[in-house]
């Protein structure tokens, strides 16, 4: 996963001159689930998922949520999307932002695509996601 051009600039603002970060208040992440490459200079409306039931998933933006270690930060816990219902995708990407937000905080391709069809449900188990800082 990568930080998308937005936050590579504000993380830049914050070091170096001391601006204060929009999002640093939340106390929860959006997680959204995308056909194709939202892009850096994306929103996470570009090429989000658009089966039946989908929406989106928030997860608190705590050390019970995420573990960080190493410049490697992992989910903690299990992270479930509805059960589709209806229609189909095949899911590529994720992306995470602040909840109610369609500002792309970080966002990359899954390691396989995930066909999504009536009655499944997309979930990413524990550590499932990996957010590398290098």
């Amino acid at each position: 996963m990568s930080f998308s051009n937005a936050t590579e600039t504000t993380l830049s603002a914050k070091i170096f001159t001391g601006t204060a970060i929009s999002w640093d208040a939340a106390t929860e992440f959006d997680i959204h689930l995308h056909t194709a490459d939202p892009g850096e200079a994306g929103a996470s409306t570009a090429n989000e998922a658009t089966y039946t039931s989908y929406a989106v998933v928030t997860v608190n933006r705590d050390a019970t949520a995420w573990t960080v270690s190493g410049g490697v930060t992992t989910n903690d816990n299990l992270i479930q999307f509805p059960q589709c219902t209806g229609g189909s995708n095949t899911i590529t990407h994720v992306s995470i932002t602040p909840q109610g937000s369609t500002e792309i905080i970080v966002s990359g391709a899954l390691n396989s695509s995930v066909a999504v069809s009536s009655g499944i449900q997309p979930q990413f188990a524990a550590s499932a996601l990996s957010i590398t800082i290098d």
